[in-house]
């Protein structure tokens, strides 16, 4: 191991952390935001829409992301029509490419998570708030979502490691996130453990921070479950 080698490319190294932190956090709030609303559908049966939805979970599930990875940033170029298109200063940008299929696969995976969620949730917390005479549109908003995120926050948390795990074939469309850095220092110099080790570490130590993140939330937001001690 060249250490110096990789002291002297610390600073691209800590670049492409930021790389995949922007990211993969951008991927990850836009396919919140987008599975949430999938997983009201599916809950809620809405007709059309409910299959579309289906149709949509199962092929970004089916898949694997490099290949729509793949799909998007080099496939999309081939139709004369997308390149004269008011879209295709965004699509033919690696990092929209790699935000948009990241955004849209996360979004398959948590819309499932969630969609679990809201149908395992106690019946007695429903039927309350429908007693108290909340319309659907208040009940999904301060019952059935906030209780369907604190159940959801276990499997939500693997989706997260998965998907700053998965922001790793970026690099094959020039991104030059924290792989994308070590592949370019194995090419330049014609090392493998300086670039790839380096790598390997800084995920380990983002894996680190984003698992600790939601254990805190996960102690925060269920400690109202917590066994409470007989009184002696």
């Amino acid at each position: 191991m060249n250490l110096d080698l990789i002291f002297r490319h610390a600073s691209d190294l800590l670049r492409g952390v930021w790389t995949t932190l922007w990211l993969t956090g951008s991927s990850l709030a836009i396919g919140l935001a987008l599975a949430t609303l999938c997983a009201v559908i599916l809950t809620e049966r809405i007709p059309v829409l409910d299959w579309l939805v289906r149709a949509f979970v199962y092929v970004f599930r089916g898949t694997p992301l490099l290949v729509q990875l793949y799909l998007v940033y080099y496939g999309l170029s081939q139709f004369p029509e997308i390149r004269r298109s008011f879209l295709w200063p965004w699509l033919r940008e690696p990092w929209f490419c790699a935000l948009l299929v990241f955004s849209l696969n996360t979004a398959a995976y948590t819309a499932e998570i969630l969609r679990g969620a809201i149908s395992n949730l106690r019946r007695g917390e429903l039927e309350a708030a429908v007693a108290y005479g909340m319309s659907p549109v208040t009940r999904l908003r301060r019952i059935t979502l906030p209780a369907a995120f604190r159940q959801a926050l276990p499997q939500y948390s693997n989706e997260v490691v998965f998907m700053l795990h998965g922001s790793a074939i970026a690099s094959v469309i020039t991104i030059q996130d924290i792989l994308g850095v070590g592949r370019t220092i194995n090419a330049r110099y014609y090392v493998t453990y300086e670039g790839f080790v380096s790598a390997a570490v800084l995920y380990l130590a983002v894996t680190f921070v984003v698992v600790a993140i939601f254990r805190r939330l996960e102690k925060r937001l269920m400690r109202h479950l917590a066994p409470v001690a007989a009184p002696r």
